[in-house]
């Protein structure tokens, strides 16, 4: 499967709005179009036009990933994803891919952090069973890469379709800005996780 930047963009997006905003969902055109546009949570942003994000849903119902819907009493028709049901995947492995799709790639301390949105994941270990099992599918569905240069943990990526090379970085001594926010976020959540664990063995 090779999706195009726009179905990917729309695709994610159905996926990050029936999770997190239920009451709005399926989605308008417009509704889409926003969701698709919006500067928080995307990477890169972007600016699609009406016509590009049609052009986008016909793509992926298209591939049999997402539907049309015109319920009782709807004045315009919507939208949503069948990727769960097409893809014989979880709600947590749609969440994974749908922050992948909206993100790029990421280490699990992001995706962690970023799919809390969505579903919940216990610790890092959760997370990584979860990319274990789309990475081993038939057709694989994410890829762990290997670290870079300048790096300190390694990221994974989407495989439903296009993506964009990040910048290289500089194997220069020291961390970047981007490399010490990951870290922080990696070590946040293990404190978190031993705090939690503690609590429950204390019965609290």
């Amino acid at each position: 499967m090779e999706l195009t930047e726009h179905e990917l963009r729309v695709l994610g997006c159905l996926i990050e709005k029936q999770m997190t905003t239920p009451d709005y969902y399926p989605m308008s055109l417009n509704g889409l179009t926003m969701a698709c546009n919006q500067k928080s949570n995307r990477d890169p942003v972007v600016d699609y036009t009406e016509t590009e994000v049609v052009d986008a849903v016909d793509g992926l119902r298209g591939r049999g990933l997402a539907r049309t819907v015109h319920g009782k009493g709807d004045r315009v028709l919507k939208y949503r994803h069948v990727v769960t049901e097409s893809l014989e995947i979880s709600d947590r492995q749609a969440a994974v891919l749908a922050v992948l799709m909206l993100r790029g790639d990421q280490t699990l301390g992001e995706l962690r952090s970023r799919t809390g949105r969505y579903v919940e994941f216990v610790d890092l270990d959760d997370v990584a069973a979860e990319l274990e099992t789309l990475s081993a599918a038939e057709t694989p569905l994410a890829l762990r890469l290997e670290r870079r240069p300048g790096e300190n943990e390694a990221r994974y990526r989407q495989l439903l379709g296009v993506h964009t090379d990040p910048t290289p970085v500089a194997a220069e001594p020291g961390y970047t800005e981007h490399d010490r926010v990951a870290e922080l976020e990696t070590e946040l959540f293990e404190l978190r996780e031993r705090v939690e664990r503690m609590e429950r063995e204390l019965g609290l």
